[in-house]
C-alpha cells in the first residue's frame, strides 16, 4: 500500500455510507494522531487501539446525528486527501486554507506535530496539508 492515510479516509468514508457503527484498520502513529484530532473536534465518538500481533488495529466509533436509526446522518459529510505521496502540498502559516468557510477542518503535519489548521494559525506554523474534513 503506497498511501495508508488515503486508505484510512476511504475506509471511514465507505463505513459512513453504509452506516456502520465502527471501522477498523491497521494502526500507525500518524493514524492515531488523526483519530485524536477527529475525536477532539467531535467528528467521531471514540477510538481504541488493540494490541494484536503482528500489527495493532485502530478501531474508530463513528458518530451520527438523530435518534431514529432510519434518519441518522453521519457527522462527517466529507473527507478529502490533499497531500499525496506523488504530490506533496505544503503551506505557510498565513496561507492555511479555510475548509467550507470554517465549517470544516484542515489537518496539517507541522514541526509542532499533527494539528488542525486553526491551531497552526494560532501557533503561526505552516506544514504539509494532510486532509480536509467537513
Amino acid at each position: 500500500m503506497t498511501d495508508p492515510i488515503a486508505d484510512m479516509l476511504t475506509r471511514v468514508r465507505n463505513a459512513l455510507m453504509v452506516r456502520h457503527e465502527t471501522v477498523s484498520m491497521p494502526s500507525s502513529s500518524m493514524k492515531i494522531a488523526l483519530a485524536k484530532i477527529l475525536k477532539e473536534e467531535g467528528y467521531i465518538e471514540d477510538f481504541k487501539v488493540t494490541r494484536e500481533q503482528p500489527q495493532p488495529t485502530l478501531i474508530l466509533r463513528l458518530k451520527y446525528t438523530g435518534e431514529d436509526v432510519k434518519h441518522q446522518r453521519p457527522v462527517i459529510t466529507g473527507l478529502k486527501r490533499v497531500s499525496k505521496p506523488g504530490r506533496r502540498i505544503y503551506t505557510p502559516a498565513k496561507d492555511i486554507p479555510w475548509v467550507r468557510s470554517g465549517m470544516g477542518i484542515a489537518i496539517l503535519s507541522t514541526p509542532k506535530g499533527i494539528i488542525t489548521g486553526q491551531q497552526a494559525r494560532r501557533l503561526n506554523v505552516g506544514g504539509e496539508i494532510i486532509c480536509y474534513v467537513w
